[in-house]
């Protein structure tokens, strides 16, 4: 859970502008290790710009670039426009799923994937396209798909076992 000071701080940099709560509740998501707006952010976003927490809610609801619910390590968009579509995003959104033994919209259980469908990555020119956090992946395939999938799960566990002990 985030702490009420990260949520504070955050904020104030922000200048403490009611306008800007979309920028707000995006910096407090990423901020989030697990990638969403708790109960207690969005209440403590109301209460310090001192607006009604329905506000908050139907903001953070209405942008599906927003979650209310925790998500993946890694988070796994797939464009589903009809450029990517036409180029065969169903393959490879359905190769992500069996890898992952997932559907669209939800979380692996061990939260390391989250898989969501999104409008639009603005990567047509090479579609169909993925994005991963903050990387797009496109020109794909099914195998190139499942193969990211590996790279991201050995990146993890790499991570994992990087405790700095000799043995």
């Amino acid at each position: 859970m985030m702490s009420s000071t990260i949520v504070q701080d955050i904020i104030h940099q922000h200048g403490g502008d009611k306008a800007l709560l979309l920028q707000v509740l995006l910096a407090v998501q990423d901020a989030d290790p697990q990638k969403y707006l708790s109960e207690e952010s969005v209440n403590e976003i109301a209460r310090i710009l001192e607006i009604p927490r329905s506000r908050v809610y139907s903001t953070a609801s209405f942008y599906s670039e927003i979650s209310l619910q925790p998500r993946g390590i890694y988070l796994i968009r797939v464009c589903t426009n009809a450029p990517c579509e036409n180029a065969g995003k169903a393959l490879v959104l359905q190769a992500i799923e069996k890898e992952l033994g997932i559907g669209a919209g939800q979380t692996t259980s061990d939260g390391i994937f989250t898989v969501e469908c999104v409008n639009c990555l603005g990567a047509c020119y090479m579609s169909p396209a993925i994005k991963v956090n903050d990387v797009i992946y496109g020109d794909l395939t099914p195998e190139k798909a499942v193969k990211i999938i590996a790279e991201l799960r050995k990146e993890y566990q790499d991570g994992q076992n990087t405790s700095g002990s000799c043995i």
